[in-house]
């Protein structure tokens, strides 16, 4: 289950992946923009503002994210982004944040590129940070003998979850489209007590906070807090910085 308001946490620092990647997105009167995996919709609104003339499509396969979205006067449909199929008009496609859930989601890109009308963009930002010390800590400790049997079902998002931004390159390539590729990794001053862990509650953590009990969820936030604390010390000031590598394409399908 997604929790709007904690994902919600950060939002000045979690949505500037999402700008960087829109930035590069020519399109200057696009019929349909299509927002795949929309959260609560905060970000989805600055497509509207920035193409009001066009159709918006947006969606999220979290109940309690549409919900969100639409109150905020979105009209998001409940949707798994491996069932979306662009309709004939789709010229901008966004992509924030979301491939990664999705194996061998490169089948995905290769059918929508085929689906898009000629001069579309499919723009992309996953994370790539599944190698940090953050998650890397959180799978070591899913996977202790405290927790093992617990967990057990949990599908936690290894460092292959995402391609590097030249096998993105390629693949979009070989699929008939011009593409912009790249990488960023972002250093985010974060605050507060244990502010790694919370940041990664509203994403990383999900899976694990929907497989336990209450109880059991504060028990295993207990046993990561001091764990994270080790991997990224606070500065005397209170900052402590947090490394937040994307990756990031830009497709437009040739005519």
């Amino acid at each position: 289950m997604w929790d709007p308001g904690k994902y919600l946490d950060y939002a000045d620092l979690r949505a500037r992946p999402f700008y960087d990647l829109v930035s590069r997105i020519g399109a200057s009167a696009p019929r349909r923009v299509v927002d795949l995996g929309c959260g609560p919709g905060n970000l989805t609104v600055s497509l509207r503002e920035r193409w009001p003339s066009a159709t918006l499509e947006c969606s999220d396969s979290s109940p309690e994210m549409v919900t969100a979205a639409r109150a905020r006067g979105l009209d998001a449909a409940l949707l798994d982004v491996r069932d979306w199929t662009p309709a004939p008009d789709t010229d901008v496609v966004v992509s924030n944040a979301v491939l990664q859930w999705v194996p061998d989601h490169s089948s995905l890109l290769r059918r929508w590129a085929a689906a898009l009308p000629a001069g579309a963009y499919l723009a992309v930002q996953v994370p790539g940070n599944f190698n940090a010390p953050s998650h890397v800590l959180t799978r070591e400790l899913a996977a202790s003998p405290a927790w093992a049997s617990r967990l057990a079902e949990v599908v936690l998002r290894e460092d292959d979850a995402v391609s590097a931004p030249q096998e993105y390159a390629n693949l979009l390539a070989d699929a008939g489209c011009a593409v912009d590729a790249w990488e960023t990794t972002y250093v985010q001053p974060l605050h507060g007590p244990s502010p790694v862990l919370e940041w990664i509650t509203g994403t990383a953590l999900r899976p694990i906070r929907a497989a336990l009990s209450d109880p059991e969820w504060e028990q295993f936030r207990a046993s990561l807090a001091p764990r994270l604390a080790d991997a990224y010390p606070a500065r005397p000031d209170g900052v402590t910085w947090f490394e937040f590598r994307r990756v990031f394409f830009v497709a437009r399908v040739s005519a």
